[in-house]
């Protein structure tokens, strides 16, 4: 239920203004689907066109910060998962009301943020090493694609 209303923010934050202007062109037999930010987690993130995706600078802070808190998590003693879990949700929150991407560079970010966003509910969740391990390949990932 997290994961929907997390991924339902998520379309909202970054779509509202497009969706207003679907409502308003739409005929009456016609329906507005809500899947456009559902994309399958196997579906592969591709290049532009052989370099990395440029993601917005108020965006690419948020992630940085996610990223510098799972840096910081390795190298610490303290292995509290549920602390952490809940400094990468707040991050996240940030980032997707600051969505402000268009086009297919919105589109391969989702690609990446809709499955991390699964991993970090499952670190909150299973509280492992395990979790921890998928969120830290996920960011090597990420800077594989985006920049």
């Amino acid at each position: 239920m997290m994961l929907f209303s997390t991924i339902a923010v998520i379309a909202f934050s970054c779509n509202s203004s497009t969706k207003e202007t679907e409502k308003n062109n739409e005929t009456p037999t016609e329906t507005t689907t809500e899947d456009e930010h559902h994309h399958d987690e196997n579906e592969a993130i591709v290049l532009n066109k052989g370099e990395k995706w440029k993601v917005d600078d108020n965006m690419m802070e948020h992630i940085r910060n996610m990223e510098k808190d799972v840096i910081a998590f390795a190298g610490n003693s303290d292995k509290n998962y549920t602390k952490l879990a809940t400094q990468l949700k707040t991050n996240l929150d940030l980032l997707t009301s600051n969505c402000t991407m268009k086009g297919q560079a919105h589109d391969e970010l989702h690609k990446w943020l809709v499955p991390y966003i699964e991993l970090v509910d499952n670190l909150e969740k299973k509280s492992s090493e395990a979790e921890f391990k998928a969120i830290q390949d996920s960011f090597q990932t990420f800077n594989q694609y985006f920049q």
